[in-house]
């Protein structure tokens, strides 16, 4: 069974993660989401919430994928995460060339811990390079409308979480 692991905070999804994930989920018998806990970004949403944001739309992509996607929540190194859940592939996106810079960096560091663990990189689809999760929580907070970048329940939340 090939394990695919696409990791991030996912603070909070966007449908630029769905996109990706989507994607993925086609190079892979299961695709494992890391939700990692990295409490140096401040999320906004709890591990929790984030987990309970993602897990129906995994939910909606398994069935019509008929690729088992699941949630794990992380806080250890991203090499020790996959070998947690048995992944041999880590799946990054990419939406511009700033991107590629970290990423490089880290494919170089996780190579040196294991080499035996492929990164695999998917572009954005061109209607989703521009959403981050940091300027969908920027524009929600300035009262501007997020629902074409997110999940609908994302939306919600964000709405509650910033506006009551």
């Amino acid at each position: 069974m090939r394990v695919g692991l696409y990791p991030g905070t996912f603070d909070p999804v966007t449908l630029g993660h769905i996109d990706i994930i989507r994607r993925a989920s086609a190079l892979v018998d299961k695709l494992v989401i890391g939700v990692a806990i990295n409490r140096d970004k401040g999320p906004l949403f709890t591990l929790e919430e984030r987990v309970a944001m993602l897990e129906p739309e995994l939910v909606l992509l398994s069935e019509q994928t008929g690729t088992e996607i699941v949630a794990h929540p992380f806080e250890n190194l991203l090499i020790d995460c996959a070998h947690d859940v048995g992944a041999t592939i880590i799946v990054r996106g990419l939406r511009a060339v700033a991107d590629f810079e970290y990423e490089f960096q880290m494919v170089g560091m996780n190579r040196a811990l294991d080499d035996s663990v492929e990164t695999v990189f998917l572009m954005a689809e061109a209607r989703h390079q521009a959403i981050a999760s940091k300027l969908v929580k920027e524009i929600c907070r300035l009262k501007g409308d997020v629902s074409k970048f997110v999940p609908q329940a994302v939306n919600d939340a964000l709405i509650r979480r910033m506006h009551g």
